[in-house]
């Protein structure tokens, strides 16, 4: 498995707009929260002035339900003030997205998949007629023109192997909302790999990223 950089970094220009998504229910002594701070830091060290949104879905994105559905699939001329509402959540949310250049997403592996606030992220920016419309040749995404960096890190997973349902399935939702350009970055196996995996992430941030990597010590916990 190779997470070597196969696409560039974003050009270099002034105000470029970043969104910060973390998972991981840890906070202190998190990988992902680290090396997507480390991200970060590349990113503002290539543009100034870097402007950077964060949105923490460990604390917490509604679930979907019956009534959300109803919603979302009323048109919006005949939504109710009550459904307007049920949907002014999400609609923030895909606004988020629509406002940010770059996406940088800090993903642990649970269970062989994402973290299921991550999973309630991404049901809330699927949106028909937002994030993406249906054509006479099938579904096209609309978010656009966006770099995706997701920043991931797991126990025992290698990461892009059979094992692995995180980064696959991220790939498959973002470039169905239209975002393509997805590049990840690995700290994996950390359980038997430790410092040797999260420093296999720092140097992929550097190849990527073109920053010289100088990493401090940090207890392998995603």
């Amino acid at each position: 498995m190779n997470n070597r950089a196969q696409t560039t970094a974003p050009a270099s220009r002034p105000n470029l707009r970043v969104l910060r998504v973390d998972a991981s229910g840890r906070y202190e002594g998190s990988v992902t929260r680290q090396l997507t701070d480390e991200v970060i830091e590349a990113l503002r060290s290539q543009t100034d002035p870097l402007h950077v949104s964060q949105r923490d879905v460990a604390q917490g994105v509604p679930f979907v339900d019956e009534a959300w559905i109803g919603a979302n699939f009323t048109d919006d001329e005949a939504r109710s003030e009550e459904q307007r509402k049920l949907l002014a959540y999400s609609d923030s949310l895909v606004q988020e997205l629509k406002d940010a250049d770059v996406l940088v997403i800090g993903v642990p592996i649970y269970n062989f998949g994402i973290p299921a606030t991550l999973k309630a992220w991404i049901d809330m920016i699927v949106r028909v007629r937002l994030s993406f419309r249906y054509t006479e040749d099938g579904p096209v995404g609309l978010l656009t023109n966006k770099k995706a960096y997701v920043v991931v890190a797991s126990g025992g997973v290698p990461v892009g192997s059979s094992m692995d349902f995180a980064t696959p399935y991220l790939r498959q939702a973002l470039g169905f909302v239209g975002i393509t350009d997805v590049q990840i970055i690995a700290a994996e196996r950390l359980n038997d790999q430790g410092e040797t995996g999260i420093q296999a992430a720092h140097t992929q941030i550097a190849e990527i990223l073109g920053k010289s990597s100088t990493p401090s010590h940090t207890q392998a916990t995603a």
